[in-house]
């Protein structure tokens, strides 16, 4: 696409992605910690002595290992509940984040608004709140075998990771689409 006002790439190239996708996990980790911090607080304080209550010392020696007592015991709960806790939040509070702005008017994160790029479908459509919910797991996949699915949006054509292929999306930079209806313009103003 050239015109007199520059060239731009159509696709959002890996670079810029990249970019947008640590602003994003900065700003879903803030989110996060605002959910995190209470459940943390609410398990620590409220679920121990429901543990220990329940795990006494008769049910520990029968149970468990000699040198355990309730309170090792409820402790692991614990620890367990939080750590269930902490991805069930991550999980959905990055599948709402992701979905939610992707299928919106402005069809992009933060992260993808500062760079302007956004996420269509492959006809350079707004995508649905579904496809962009199939995005966002199919993002599972492209971060299995060291972000190799990521990794791909720097060398196949269209600039998609594995994610993009698999629900049919692209991220195209905003500006391209400006470029592109100028060059229409001129090249059939000139027949």
């Amino acid at each position: 696409m050239n015109s007199e006002l520059g060239y731009v790439e159509k696709y959002a190239g890996f670079w810029k992605r990249f970019v947008a996708y640590i602003i994003d996990e900065i700003i879903l980790g803030l989110i996060r910690t605002i959910f995190i911090v209470p459940v943390v607080i609410f398990t620590s304080f409220s679920l121990a002595p429901f543990f220990e209550e329940r795990y006494d010392q008769n049910f520990v020696l029968s149970n468990f290992p000699e040198d355990l007592n309730g309170s090792e015991i409820a402790v692991g709960f614990m620890v367990f509940a939080v750590a269930v806790s902490i991805i069930l939040i991550a999980l959905i509070s990055g599948w709402l984040y992701y979905a939610i702005m992707e299928s919106s008017q402005k069809q992009a994160t933060f992260g993808k608004i500062v760079l302007s790029i956004k996420v269509t479908d492959v006809e350079g459509n707004r995508i649905s709140f579904g496809r962009a919910s199939a995005r966002y797991f199919a993002k599972i996949l492209s971060s299995i075998f060291f972000y190799i699915g990521y990794i791909m949006a720097a060398f196949t054509e269209k600039k998609q990771a594995l994610h993009d292929i698999l629900s049919q999306c692209l991220v195209i930079n905003n500006n391209a689409e400006i470029f592109s209806k100028l060059d229409d313009q001129s090249n059939t103003a000139s027949y």
